[in-house]
């Protein structure tokens, strides 16, 4: 049996664009995809601090570098710039093994440098 774990997490980001026009997904600065072994096209949830929305789409690389945070298409509108936000990425793991699992967990700062 498989069991679903927290794999990856980026804790506390800040939106720094959100496009309703795009056709989806969330854009994420690459430095912080690799420091969380986020890959693009990876399912992730994102949850919203500010306002207490809970989505799940795909991600998509941002400029190195460039801290960007931006929720796109449908996911725009469910934060706006300034939001602080948690990515989540979950992956399976069998089920004896699960306890021992250890998530990648990546700090930010208000400009989404690691800390």
């Amino acid at each position: 049996m498989l069991t679903t774990v927290c794999k990856s997490k980026i804790h506390r980001a800040t939106i720094t664009d959100a496009n309703v026009n795009y056709e989806g997904s969330i854009t994420i600065d690459v430095d912080l995809m690799k420091a969380a072994d986020i890959v693009p096209f990876e399912k992730v949830q994102i949850a919203n601090v500010t306002n207490g929305e809970r989505l799940e789409t795909y991600v998509i690389e941002g400029e190195a570098g460039s801290g960007s945070i931006c929720l796109n298409g449908a996911a725009a509108l469910k934060g706006k710039v300034g939001d602080i936000i948690i990515i989540i990425a979950y992956g399976l793991v069998e089920h004896d093994k699960a306890q021992f699992y250890t998530p990648k967990f990546v700090k930010v700062d208000k400009n989404n440098r690691i800390i």
